[in-house]
């Protein structure tokens, strides 16, 4: 802490009962000018550039998950934020990023990261979000800043364009998007506008009345948001899946369900229909879905928050068969589409249902003269926060820094390593497939042979398989699901630094700790073994004396 000087101050231009009083005051803060500074803005800025990409020039030197316990960072920073700021205090505060923060983290963009769906970065995306920053606008409304408002609207048709969305969704077809933080946002905002439009038919009193639909994949996400609109927890219908359907929600089981609701006197409100879903990437039927939903007004919305970045390759395209039925649509580009996190984009056929559930009243500090009478969009309208970022500037420089073309060449190449990983799996006859790969996604496991106790330990066996996995410090680093009471192990590809031998030495790692487990367990089955035969004898010659 910088040190006090002492002053005498005169009150009133004269000693207070004729003596002059000491206070004590700290050294000057730095003028509001310097904050802002272009010369140290420029300075400061090019040592985080820096940082950053040594960062991930040597993302390899890092464990992509930390072997640190709760409290470590806390315990190594103090308490209390400083009262002045230290000499250099932006280079003593990077110190500690690189060696307080960055060993604490789990390292989503290392290429040996294969737990999760991917957080994918870019050169465009991340110096999108630093452009954002630096800006710093907050784009309430068209008049808060009308370029913003307005390279959104364009970016978002440029997008699902890109997707093969249909024009339904899309400006140019009388529907439109905005760019949002997470699918839950985009989820929420998309329910409370079918609720809405449901309690004007039937009236706001019946809200508890309202039942809304998704299969037993769905993400929690969609559950979370129905809590969040005001329906039941008991009146969130999860449909179960099963195997044989690739865990795909059934359109011959949603008739019964919404009919027996029907029946007992409720009202089908909402449906969430996935395409690629967290566990398997299980795709629904839109087409046939639809079908089945139209006959009780329900809103069907699709959640493609991972296999929506797909899209832009025209093979994938017949996932989405039957798109131009739904109300809304929506997918996360900092997933799988370079855009940096965050970034979801969400699409409504009818935006006037949107700006009617969220829309405010405009105060008159956000009138603007220009926007009077006019076309002008105010996109605090079409979600619940009024305070958002820029975010479609950095979604902007992605499209047009890399090209369709260049987004599919991405997702392509992820595709191909994710299908070398499954040929890999399929061919050493000690592990299986569960799940079909729809994406870049591979669920497998290690069979358990009959005499450790076959199907009955194969879930056990696994959970240890993946612990002796993710204990190899240089990765990889892979997640579990539990579907229909398997349990799996997940390889999800989808990094952008991931190279087809950053696969290749995944698979070489699996395979070394499955041999390692199975030889341990041989040992324990063999010592086990003649204790058993010893008590059988034993047990037998009892008899025979009795």
């Amino acid at each position: 802490m910088a040190p006090t000087t002492t002053h005498c101050h005169m009150i009133n231009g004269a000693a207070q009962n004729g003596a002059a009083v000491p206070v004590e005051t700290e050294t000057a803060p730095p003028s509001c000018a310097h904050l802002l500074d272009a010369d140290e803005f420029r300075r400061q800025g090019y040592q985080v550039i820096d940082l950053i990409a040594d960062y991930y020039a040597g993302m390899g030197d890092y464990p992509v998950h930390p072997s640190v316990k709760p409290g470590f960072l806390r315990r190594q920073l103090p308490a209390d934020a400083p009262s002045r700021p230290e000499p250099e205090a932006f280079a003593a505060a990077l110190k500690d990023v690189r060696d307080l923060i960055l060993p604490g983290m789990t390292h989503w963009q290392s290429p040996r990261h294969f737990a999760h769906f991917p957080a994918s970065s870019s050169i465009a995306g991340a110096l999108g979000e630093a452009l954002t920053a630096g800006i710093n606008a907050v784009p309430f409304t068209w008049s808060a800043s009308p370029a913003a408002t307005e390279l959104e609207m364009v970016v978002v048709d440029w997008l699902g364009k890109a997707l093969h969305l249909p024009e339904s969704l899309l400006f140019c077809g009388g529907g439109g998007g905005t760019v949002l933080g997470t699918s839950c946002e985009a989820i929420l905002c998309a329910l409370v506008a079918a609720r809405d439009r449901k309690l004007a038919d039937i009236g706001s009193g019946r809200i508890g009345d309202l039942v809304v639909y998704c299969s037993d994949q769905t993400h929690f996400a969609f559950r979370k948001a129905a809590h969040i609109a005001g329906i039941h927890r008991d009146h969130c219908r999860a449909i179960p899946t099963c195997r044989d359907d690739m865990y795909a929600l059934s359109p011959t089981e949603l008739p019964a369900a919404m009919q027996a609701d029907v029946d007992a006197g409720l009202v089908p409100l909402f449906l969430c229909a996935t395409i690629g879903t967290t566990q398997t990437t299980a795709v629904d039927p839109i087409q046939e879905l639809c079908a089945v939903t139209a006959a009780h007004g329900v809103w069907v919305h699709v959640d493609a928050a991972y296999a929506g970045s797909a899209l832009v390759c025209p093979e994938f395209r017949h996932v989405i068969a039957g798109v131009e039925a739904v109300d809304s649509f929506s997918m996360n580009a900092h997933k799988w589409l370079l855009a940096n996190t965050d970034c979801c984009v969400l699409w409504v056929k009818r935006p006037s249902l949107l700006v009617a559930a969220l829309g405010t009243e405009q105060e008159y500090i956000l009138k603007d003269a220009a926007a009077e009478g006019a076309d002008a969009l105010d996109y605090k309208d079409w979600s619940v926060t009024l305070t958002r970022r820029f975010r479609a500037l950095k979604l902007w420089l992605v499209l047009r820094c890399y090209g369709v073309e260049g987004l599919q060449e991405h997702i392509r190449a992820h595709v191909r390593m994710a299908a070398a990983f499954e040929n890999m799996v399929r061919a050493d006859a000690r592990f299986e497939v569960v799940a079909t790969r729809q994406f870049a996604l591979v669920c497998f496991r290690l069979r358990s042979p009959e005499k450790f106790g076959g199907e009955k330990k194969a879930n056990e066996l696994n959970r240890r398989l993946l612990e002796e996995v993710n204990r190899n410090g240089s990765g990889p680093y892979m997640s579990s699901a539990m579907v229909d009471g398997i349990y799996m192990l997940r390889c999800a590809i989808g990094s952008t630094l991931t190279e087809e031998r950053h696969v290749r030495e995944a698979w070489k790692v699996v395979q070394a700790r499955a041999t390692s487990l199975l030889r341990k367990m041989e040992i324990l089955h063999s010592a086990w073994l003649p204790k058993m035969n010893y008590a059988t004898r034993l047990g037998d010659q009892q008899e025979t004396c009795i």
